[in-house]
C-alpha cells in the first residue's frame, strides 16, 4: 500500500480553524432551514388567499349566469302575463266570448255543425 506524502499538520490553530468552519457550516445550515420554512409559510399564504379567489370568481360566474337564465324567464313570462291579460279582456266581451267558447270547447246552437280550421280559433 502507497503512502500518502502528504503531512498533516495538526496544532491549535488548524483544530480552531476546523471548529470554525463547522460552526459556519452549522449556521448556514440553520439558516437554509429557517428561509426554506419562510418561503413555504409564503407560498402557503399566498396559495390559500388565491384559492378563496378563484372559488369566488366560479360562485360569481354561475350567479351571472344564474341571473340571465332569470331575466329571460321573467321576459317569457312578462310576456304570457300580457297575452292572458289581453285574453281577460276580450272575455269581458259577450259576443267574443261566445266565439271563444264555441271555438275551443266546440258547443254549438241547436242545428249548427261545427268544423275546426286550425289557425283560424281566436287567440
Amino acid at each position: 500500500m502507497k503512502q500518502s506524502k502528504v503531512l498533516q499538520i495538526n496544532n491549535q490553530y488548524i483544530q480552531t480553524e476546523l471548529q470554525k468552519r463547522r460552526r459556519n457550516a452549522d449556521e448556514n445550515r440553520q439558516k437554509t432551514r429557517f428561509m426554506g420554512i419562510i418561503l413555504v409559510l409564503a407560498i402557503f399564504l399566498f396559495v390559500l388567499p388565491t384559492y378563496n379567489l378563484v372559488e369566488s370568481y366560479d360562485t360569481l360566474k354561475e350567479r351571472e349566469e344564474q341571473l340571465v337564465q332569470l331575466e329571460d324567464r321573467y321576459k317569457e313570462l312578462s310576456r304570457q302575463e300580457k297575452i292572458e291579460s289581453s285574453l281577460v279582456t276580450k272575455l269581458k266581451d259577450e259576443e267574443y266570448a261566445a266565439k271563444y267558447i264555441r271555438a275551443k270547447l266546440q258547443y254549438s246552437k241547436e242545428g249548427e255543425f261545427i268544423y275546426n280550421i286550425p289557425g283560424l280559433l281566436p287567440k
